[in-house]
């Protein structure tokens, strides 16, 4: 008979190692917020998350005029600073958190719990809980809904912050201040022009307002906020990115399709992830005609074990550097139930060390995700 039982992984014990030596690294190194890098072409003010479009250049003809685009080339010399610093605490605050789970030493919950005061509650270091100059271009925009993106480096920091709920340093008073920042975080994206906009953008940027939503409604228990990502899930992201072969024409009309298409194929599944119940698993959800993530997995998951057989053109950018460890793989391997997922998952980078990829690569500490 055919083994029928749903897969099973240990991601504790295959990740025990690597962020025990990233955590004993980043309990020597103090929180840094934005308010520690000043950013002289922003129009807000010292606390205010401020980014440049990434692909957004300099005009040759007009150098002094508006910035013209360049899809797909970053330019360097734009300001990321805020960026790095909040990818910063995306990379460390949930892997203390995640040793924190595994070895209960409070050290690595003392650490994580200095970060999320930094970032969230104390006045002096604490970052204004919207991003209305996030993602300007010069000379055309102080900041745009598209910069909303920048914020999904937050998903996992969230998750990580649920998780220390047990620890002695996580005090009832800074839960709850770090909670009220995610509210009226929650409440900006849903209602102010950027976060409308962001809202209805038709490609990753839609999936990734709907997945921060998601996860910060999950931590601060709003069940109204969860119940309209899953409707969203079904009647918009499927509908208008999924085409009928399981791809996502929006990102393949890009300038890199295959990383865009992975990156759109880790946060729906991280959604399904978030968002499945018992009564209403969105990995079982499929339109009439058969779209759904698990068609949409099935589309990829071929060039992901193997990028040669990519049908299109490599990326303008870093294309020789994915795939790396997708959580869809995870995810998808556990919730469709398919084993043969998760044994490509186990074999592939879980570090990368390029900084494109560690952008596009929000969801690094599995074990976060894997604990009721």
């Amino acid at each position: 008979m055919p083994d029928t039982r749903p897969p099973a992984i240990d991601v504790a014990t295959i990740d025990r190692g690597r962020i025990l030596r990233a955590a004993k690294q980043y309990l020597g190194e103090t929180p840094l917020t934005i308010t520690s890098f000043p950013a002289a072409r922003s129009t807000g003010g010292r606390h205010d998350y401020f980014s440049e479009g990434d692909y957004w250049w300099p005009d040759p003809a007009h150098p002094d005029g508006p910035y013209i685009q360049r899809d797909g080339l970053t330019n360097p010399d734009n300001f990321t600073d805020h960026r790095s610093a909040l990818i910063r605490l995306s990379v460390q605050m949930p892997a203390l958190a995640a040793v924190w789970l595994i070895t209960k030493e409070e050290k690595y919950a003392a650490r994580a719990v200095e970060h999320l005061r930094a970032w969230f509650v104390d006045d002096a270091t604490r970052m204004n809980p919207s991003l209305e100059f996030a993602q300007a271009i010069h000379g055309r925009a102080t900041g745009r809904g598209i910069g909303i993106i920048d914020s999904v480096h937050l998903v996992e920091v969230a998750r990580a912050a649920a998780m220390l709920e047990g620890s002695q340093s996580f005090a009832d008073d800074t839960s709850e201040k770090v909670k009220r920042w995610f509210s009226e975080y929650l409440n900006w994206m849903r209602t102010s022009p950027h976060g409308i906009e962001e809202r209805e953008a038709k490609n990753n940027h839609g999936t990734c307002w709907v997945l921060q939503v998601a996860e910060f409604a999950r931590y601060t228990e709003n069940t109204e906020l969860l119940s309209f990502c899953r409707t969203r899930f079904a009647s918009v992201l499927v509908p208008n990115q999924i085409a009928p072969n399981g791809s996502f024409p929006l990102e393949l009309a890009r300038t890199k399709p295959y990383a865009y298409s992975l990156f759109n194929l880790d946060a729906l599944s991280t959604l399904c992830h978030i968002l499945s119940t018992e009564q209403d698993s969105l990995w079982k959800f499929e339109l009439p005609d058969g779209r759904g993530i698990r068609k949409a997995m099935e589309y990829m998951f071929p060039f992901i074990a193997d990028k040669k057989t990519w049908p299109l053109p490599p990326d303008v950018q870093c294309f020789d550097h994915w795939p790396v460890r997708q959580p869809s793989l995870l995810f998808a391997g556990l919730g469709l139930p398919r084993p043969d997922y998760l044994k490509l998952w186990r074999r592939l980078n879980p570090d990368p060390t390029v900084a494109e990829v560690i952008r596009n690569f929000p969801i690094r500490q599995p074990i976060l995700w894997l604990i009721p």
